[in-house]
């Protein structure tokens, strides 16, 4: 099968929820009709050039601990350096940057509110720069998914 096929089948059909086993490749691998090492190739190709970035649960905060949408003002000339430092944490599960004063944005998640608390003053001692903590009050669901067309 070949890596751009391949590529579009595996988000098409896994970017809502992989499959609950506990070999989840080889589970996807059967129902595209390839081999788990065509599975575990494409995957880290994709990742490699850029266009996957994350494989992972998420989870309804409210439910895994607690939970953060967090933004920083960063001097454009340490962005990535401040993005990079941000994306350490393994309380990030994603961070991006926008067109704003406060132009990094980041979801932190820990078990506590506490722990959320830490991770925020340590991002400001490491950084010199105040987070904006902006935590949710009400929850919305959006499908983030992307929709690639017709599969041949």
């Amino acid at each position: 099968m070949n890596l751009e096929l391949l590529s579009r089948q595996l988000i098409e059909r896994f970017q809502h929820g992989m499959p609950l086993c506990a070999a989840p490749y080889k589970e996807m691998a059967r129902i595209l009709g390839c081999r788990e090492s065509q599975v575990m190739d494409c995957l880290q190709e994709m990742d490699q050039a850029g266009t996957l970035s994350r494989i992972g649960p998420v989870f309804e905060h409210s439910r895994a601990g607690a939970s953060t949408l967090a933004a920083l003002a960063v001097p454009t000339e340490r962005l990535q350096q401040v993005a990079d430092r941000v994306s350490q944490y393994p309380e990030v599960n994603h961070n991006y940057a926008r067109e704003h004063f406060y132009n990094l944005w980041f979801v932190l998640t820990g078990p506590d509110r506490q722990h959320i608390d830490r991770v925020l003053k340590e991002l400001e001692n490491d950084t010199g720069l105040m987070p904006l903590d902006l935590p949710m009050l009400t929850a919305y669901r959006i499908d983030l998914g992307f929709d690639l067309g017709d599969n041949p």
